[in-house]
């Protein structure tokens, strides 16, 4: 199973999208899936509001700043936030859904994927 699978089957199981991410990468990070649960916990719906960042996105900088060991780590989260911004088509959750528009973007479940896939080329 890839680790965009894992991540995905987590956000079926319960986990929003910030802690599916979270919790795929939950081995590398030496944590368990109730830290990584509650690492995420205020990130899902796009922090709660649908208004803002999606929890994936947000999932997958909390994991590259984890990962970065607290070393400066702007140009990977700016490559992030491009990349997502690239393969999803924005990065706010309510625009992704399409809740205004009528047309979604990106489901969570591809959201949650780009987002894994994105971290796998950067770390």
């Amino acid at each position: 199973m890839t680790k965009q699978d894992k991540a995905v089957q987590l956000k079926h199981s319960g986990f929003n999208c910030a802690q599916a991410v979270i919790a795929a990468y939950a081995d590398e990070l030496g944590i368990d899936t109730e830290t990584a649960r509650a690492l995420g916990a205020g990130f899902g719906a796009g922090m709660g509001t649908m208004g803002a960042t999606c929890g994936a996105l947000c999932g997958a900088q909390i994991v590259l700043g984890l990962m970065n060991k607290g070393k400066p780590a702007m140009s990977k989260a700016r490559g992030l936030y491009s990349g997502f911004l690239d393969r999803c088509g924005a990065t706010v959750c309510i625009d992704l859904k399409g809740v205004t528009t009528g047309r979604m973007l990106c489901s969570c479940d591809n959201c949650v994927a780009n987002a894994v896939a994105l971290l796998g080329e950067l770390l």
